[in-house]
């Protein structure tokens, strides 16, 4: 059997010839059976030897007088003798049976003989001993017995066939009421007990054996050593276990045909698992309900990225509110796009991980190295697999590699526990593995990230619901929709969830944000309050709040005014302030931070070298990324921008750039569409100059990306003011402003 961590039942097997048969100690027994047993056996049970000579004579006698066996005269002793070896009812078997009796009786004590009748004596069918009874006729142990269910149980032995309550409850109950009859005469138990336990009656009902966390339990005895028999005392919380199936099973009907479920709670302190959650149906075949999916090897998607950004906070290269580039790149190739195909320009380090954008994460990754990010996950306990011989890339951080539930809610537990992830314990004998994944410091800032994170079933206003029920939270979807995640982590526990088809099948439409995260909401938003309280974290040493300037992304203290064009408050660890990454890729044109340059102190304009004059003073202007500026404002673009040129000053002549020009609309036109949308041609645009694809955006949204040479159709069917932007692959871009109304 196996139990939960207070010893409930939670899954039993049948031993090896079908017998149902639970171990079980005199301590977990009713006092009220073992009075009604040796009452009615053997009340001479802790004085004879093994063998009652009173008794067998009167049963002989019996036998001669009536003709027939009446009564065997055996103690309880001979009786676990003839349970263990069995013999024919005949002069010499009853001899046999009265050796064995004295053999057990001069190798063990009173107590193990009378444990062994425990855990030996039929019941009917395929039960043998009392717990097994107990739980399939009165559903539950015999440890909470009334005096009516002690007195039944210790007479079905006597004919475990015929007694059965399930099939003859009136038969059960008569023999019952003798037992009690019996118990009263020898003032065992007071009449007003009797007459009290009389008023019970006997059910014809038959308890299924326990069926909770069924593929737990089928784990848990598979790696058991001795998986034929004993107890495995498991982690569980059968209150909490039973309380997620029921959950579950109302569950079910949102999920698409043939999808199943997986959830694993996590207490974090010792790392032991409360709840397990393997599939959404065991019985269920269409939903593959006897797959474990809590073990099963899946695509992550983007549950990795808190440890991409914690990892880079370590090494220096971000601190929360670094400036992120979210807009068309290429890495080596890899042209990564978001999960709702548009881009948002410039965001931060903060905003990236909420939002989960992919094209920031894959730059970042680039900087960290995919091997190094790998290697680390993997020494901190987070299973990572890789298909075939292959090599961590870019796109493991996107969910090109391979991991399980159980590996990233022990992965996870590192966000509340100052950095240590661990092993999640099944058993109660399970030793403690913990690793080290992210620092103390790196580990708090990106849980303070994750939970102030928008939650869509909770109002921003009560987010926090009194600093109390604070909830770090990330979802993640696998490629093709394949897999939804949703894992949150609070002060006590680490909940993690996955949807999807354990035979891979994509299920379009169903994603982390959708599918998983609203059934991590409605496990924890039913939890009481004890299961969030824990002793509050406090900030580490290693983390400073700093005021930070973008674009530079340096402290706001050690820049001038003029290059702090927003200022933002971060947290930075260690008093680390690194500086916003260049642009340094070939296709989106390296330059430098800042543009320095000549004014003219009488006019405040630019000038050249060439000019010559002597009273020229130097002056420097922040510049954003290149592949940001289609996002930006009038005002931060112009704030970025050095002065124009002193007309009266001789200038020297500007590089020839490349032409670059949006052929089609001009900017500041109006356009005029018939009232039906279907009779609303679309308008070819294309571009003159630049080099390889372009990237067309229309209201801050990627809307096609189209090879060189090629026109891009965009239907004029919504009113209103329409920016639009053509990039090329060097970062080169032209932007327009159309108005669009209806006839």
């Amino acid at each position: 059997m196996v139990v939960d961590r207070q010893g409930t039942p939670l899954r039993a097997f049948a031993g090896e010839r079908g017998v149902w048969r639970h171990p079980v100690q005199l301590s977990q027994v009713s006092p009220l059976y073992l009075q009604a047993l040796l009452t009615y056996e053997d009340r001479w049970f802790y004085y004879h030897p093994g063998v009652n000579p009173l008794s067998l004579l009167r049963a002989a006698w019996q036998a001669v007088e009536q003709g027939r066996i009446i009564s065997g005269g055996s103690t309880l002793t001979m009786q676990v003798a003839r349970l263990l070896a069995p013999h024919p009812r005949t002069l010499w078997g009853k001899a046999s049976q009265i050796f064995r009796a004295l053999q057990l009786e001069w190798h063990y004590t009173k107590a193990e003989i009378l444990t062994l009748y425990l855990n030996h004596a039929p019941f009917g069918g395929p039960l043998l001993g009392i717990k097994a009874a107990s739980y399939a006729y009165l559903g539950r142990g015999p440890d909470r017995l009334s005096h009516g269910e002690a007195a039944l149980l210790a007479v079905l032995p006597q004919a475990p066939t015929r007694l059965r309550p399930d099939r003859n409850p009136a038969g059960a109950q008569k023999a019952r009421d003798k037992v009690l009859d019996r118990l009263q005469k020898w003032g065992v138990w007071s009449a007003d007990q009797v007459v009290e336990a009389k008023v019970e009656r006997v059910a014809d009902h038959y308890h299924p054996h326990p069926f909770v966390a069924p593929l737990l339990a089928r784990r848990l005895k598979a790696l058991s050593k001795n998986a034929h028999q004993g107890t495995i005392v498991s982690t569980l919380d059968s209150n909490l276990q039973q309380s997620l199936q029921g959950l579950v099973e109302t569950l079910q009907g949102r999920l698409p045909l043939r999808s199943s479920l997986a959830i694993l709670v996590m207490e974090n302190s010792p790392k032991k698992v409360r709840a397990y959650i393997g599939s959404a149906n065991f019985w269920d075949n269409t939903r593959f309900g006897q797959v474990d999916m809590v073990q099963a090897i899946r695509s992550p998607g983007s549950t990795l990225k808190p440890f991409l950004y914690g990892m880079a906070l370590e090494e220096g290269l971000i601190h929360s509110e670094s400036l992120l580039i979210d807009a068309p790149q290429s890495f080596d190739g890899y042209q990564p796009g978001n999960f709702n195909q548009g881009f948002h320009g410039p965001v931060s380090a903060r905003e990236a991980l909420q939002q989960s954008l992919n094209v920031p994460a894959v730059g970042l990754l680039k900087r960290l190295g995919s091997h190094p990010f790998v290697s680390r996950l993997r020494h901190g306990g987070l299973k990572l697999t890789i298909p075939g011989e292959g090599r961590p890339n870019l796109a493991v951080i996107l969910g090109g590699a391979g991991s399980n539930l159980e590996s990233l809610v022990g992965a996870y537990s590192a966000l509340a526990q100052g950095g240590i992830a661990g092993k999640p314990r099944l058993t109660q004998d399970d030793p403690l593995i913990e690793k080290r994944l992210l620092s103390p410091g790196s580990a708090w800032i990106i849980r303070q990230l994750l939970a102030s994170a928008n939650r869509p079933d909770i109002p921003t206003s009560n987010l926090m619901r009194g600093g109390q029920r604070r909830l770090a939270w990330k979802t993640g979807t696998s490629y093709g929709f394949r897999d939804a995640w949703a894992v949150g982590v609070t002060d006590r526990y680490t909940v993690g969830v996955w949807v999807g088809r354990p035979d891979g099948t994509p299920s379009p439409g169903q994603f982390g944000a959708q599918t998983a995260a609203p059934i991590l909401f409605d496990i924890l938003n039913g939890w009481p309050a004890r299961f969030w309280w824990a002793q509050p974290e406090p900030r580490p040493h290693s983390v400073q709040a700093v005021e930070i300037c973008w674009p530079l992304g340096t402290a706001a203290s050690r820049q001038p005014a003029d290059h702090c064009h927003r200022k933002r408050v971060a947290w930075a660890l260690h008093e680390t302030v690194p500086p916003t990454f260049l642009a340094d890729q070939p296709t989106m044109g390296t330059r430098e931070p800042l543009v320095h340059y000549w004014i003219n102190p009488a006019t405040g304009l630019r000038v050249q070298g060439a000019c010559g004059l002597a009273n020229r003073q130097p002056r420097s202007r922040a510049v954003w990324p290149l592949p940001l500026q289609p996002w930006l404002s009038a005002d931060l673009l112009s704030r970025s921008q050095p002065p124009p040129l002193d007309p009266d000053c001789p200038k020297e002549p500007p590089p020839s750039p490349t032409p670059f020009a949006l052929i089609g609309l001009q900017d500041g036109e109006h356009l005029r569409t018939p009232s039906i949308d279907a009779l609303s041609p679309p308008i070819k645009l294309s571009r003159l100059g630049g080099e390889g694809p372009t990237y067309w955006m229309v209201d801050g949204k990627m809307a096609a990306k189209v090879a060189a040479g090629e026109t891009f159709s965009w239907p004029i069917n919504q009113p209103g003011w329409h920016p639009i932007t053509a990039m090329d692959e060097n970062g080169q871009f032209v932007r327009i402003r159309v108005h669009v109304a209806k006839e």
